[in-house]
C-alpha cells in the first residue's frame, strides 16, 4: 500500500458535519419567533426542506467520486464520523421539546402547523440516523438507533429494515419496495402495515428460536417502542393532552418521510428468480441512486443505496458509486416532492423504469393491476408477448 493512498484524506470530511443542521430546523424557528414574534420562523423547516435544499442540489451538482477501496479500513476507524451521528439525536431530542412547548404553550393553529412540520422532517431524518447506527454491531449504537426512532414512534424500524428489508428488497415479499404504476399513496398504507407485521414477526420468531415470548423483556421491537411510550407520557405529564396529540401528528408525518424515501428508492426494481424460485443477490441495478452532493450531505450519504445493499455494514463515509446503477433525476429532498404527486412521477419515472430493462417489463416490479395496462403503454415484443 502507498503513502499516498494510507494517508487519504476525505474531501468532505468536514462538510458531513452539515448532517447537524437538520435537527436545528425547530431551534431555528423558535429564535426567529422569540426575537420577530413572527409565526413565520416555525416555517423555516419546510422553507429548507422544500425549496432551499432541493435548489441547492440543483445548483450543485453531483459528486460520482468513490474512496479508494484501500482507503475503506482507514474511513471506518475514524471516530470522528460516528460522533457527528451520535451527535444528531441530543439535539434532535432538544429540538423536538422545544416545538412541543411551543406549540402547548404560545402558538396559534399557523404556527402549531409550522412546528409539527418542523418537528417532523427532524425526527424523520432521524429515522434516517436510526438506520446508519442501527447496523452497527455495538451495544451502545444500538441503543441509539432505538432512541432515534423512539420520537417518530416507528422503533419496529429497526428490526425490520436489518433483517427483513435487506433481505426481501427489490421483491413482492418486501412491503417496502414499491410497484411500477403504484401511486405513493397506495403504498404508504401498504408498507406501514407490512413492514409493522414483518417486524413482529421476525422478533416473534427470533425469540422462539431462544425459548422466550414475544413479551420478553429482550423483544427489541417492543424496547424500541417503550422508549416512545416513556418520552410521549412524560411530554404529557409536563405539557398536558395537547402535547399527545401534537407528538402522535408529528409521528405520522415523520413516517411518512422515511416511507416516501423508501417509495423512491427501489421504485419498479425488481430481483429475477432462478428455475429454483431463488431470487438473485441483491446488485446496484436494484436501487435507485443518486450523487447530489446536498442531500448525501444531509442524509449520511444514503442516496448510495446500492453500495447500502450490497454491504449493509459499510459506514457512510465509505459508501461507493457504481456506474451501472440506476440513477435518479434529482436528490431525494427533489423526488419526495415529486411522488406527492402520482400523474408527475408517473411521467418522470417510468420512462426510467422502462429504460433501466430495455423495454421488458417482465424484469420490472409491476403493481399487477397495472401489468397490463403498462405494458400496453410501453410495447416491446417482449411485452406484447407477455401481454397476449
Amino acid at each position: 500500500m502507498s503513502a499516498s493512498t494510507t494517508h487519504w484524506r476525505d474531501p468532505k470530511r468536514y462538510m458531513w458535519a452539515l448532517g447537524l443542521l437538520v435537527p436545528l430546523f425547530p431551534i431555528v424557528g423558535a429564535a426567529i419567533y422569540m426575537t420577530t414574534g413572527q409565526i413565520w420562523g416555525w416555517w423555516f423547516a419546510p422553507f429548507m426542506v422544500y425549496l432551499v435544499i432541493p435548489m441547492m442540489d440543483f445548483v450543485i451538482g453531483t459528486d460520482r467520486s468513490n474512496p479508494p477501496e484501500s482507503a475503506v479500513a482507514q474511513l471506518e476507524a475514524d471516530p470522528y464520523y460516528r460522533y457527528i451521528v451520535y451527535a444528531y439525536i441530543p439535539l434532535q431530542y432538544v429540538g423536538t421539546l422545544i416545538a412541543v412547548w411551543f406549540a402547548c404553550t404560545e402558538l396559534g393553529p399557523w404556527g402549531i402547523a409550522g412546528a409539527l412540520l418542523s418537528c417532523a422532517y427532524v425526527n424523520g431524518i432521524g429515522i434516517n440516523t436510526g438506520h446508519e447506527l442501527g447496523h452497527k454491531r455495538d451495544a451502545l449504537s444500538q441503543f441509539l438507533a432505538k432512541l432515534a426512532l423512539a420520537p417518530v414512534a416507528y422503533g419496529h424500524f429497526y428490526v425490520e429494515h436489518n433483517f427483513g428489508h435487506h433481505r426481501n428488497v427489490a421483491t413482492p415479499k418486501d412491503p417496502a419496495s414499491s410497484r411500477m404504476g403504484e401511486s405513493f399513496w397506495r403504498f404508504l398504507p401498504r408498507t406501514v402495515i407490512g413492514s409493522l407485521r414483518s417486524a413482529c414477526e421476525i422478533e416473534k420468531q427470533r425469540l422462539e428460536r431462544k425459548g422466550l415470548s414475544f413479551w420478553h423483556w429482550r423483544n427489541d421491537v417492543l424496547q424500541a417502542w417503550s422508549m416512545t411510550i416513556v418520552l410521549f407520557a412524560a411530554c404529557t405529564l409536563w405539557l398536558g393532552w395537547p402535547a399527545l396529540a401534537f407528538l402522535v401528528v408529528q409521528a405520522a408525518l415523520g413516517a411518512s418521510l422515511l416511507e416516501v424515501i423508501n417509495y423512491v428508492e427501489h421504485y419498479g426494481l425488481l430481483r429475477q428468480q432462478d428455475e429454483k424460485g431463488r431470487y438473485e443477490r441483491c446488485l446496484p441495478k436494484h436501487s435507485w441512486n443518486s450523487n447530489h452532493i446536498v442531500t448525501n450531505l444531509l442524509l449520511y450519504q444514503l442516496q448510495r443505496h446500492s453500495d447500502h445493499h450490497a454491504h449493509p455494514n459499510r459506514a457512510f463515509q465509505a459508501l461507493r458509486h457504481f456506474s451501472d446503477s440506476p440513477q435518479l433525476p434529482s436528490g431525494y429532498a427533489s423526488m419526495m416532492i415529486l411522488a406527492y404527486f402520482p400523474p408527475l412521477w408517473f411521467r418522470v419515472m417510468d420512462p426510467k423504469v422502462v429504460a433501466h430493462h430495455q423495454g421488458n417489463l417482465s424484469q420490472a416490479h409491476l403493481h399487477p393491476s397495472k401489468a397490463q395496462k403498462l405494458k400496453r403503454r410501453y410495447p416491446t415484443s417482449s411485452n406484447q408477448g407477455l401481454a397476449a
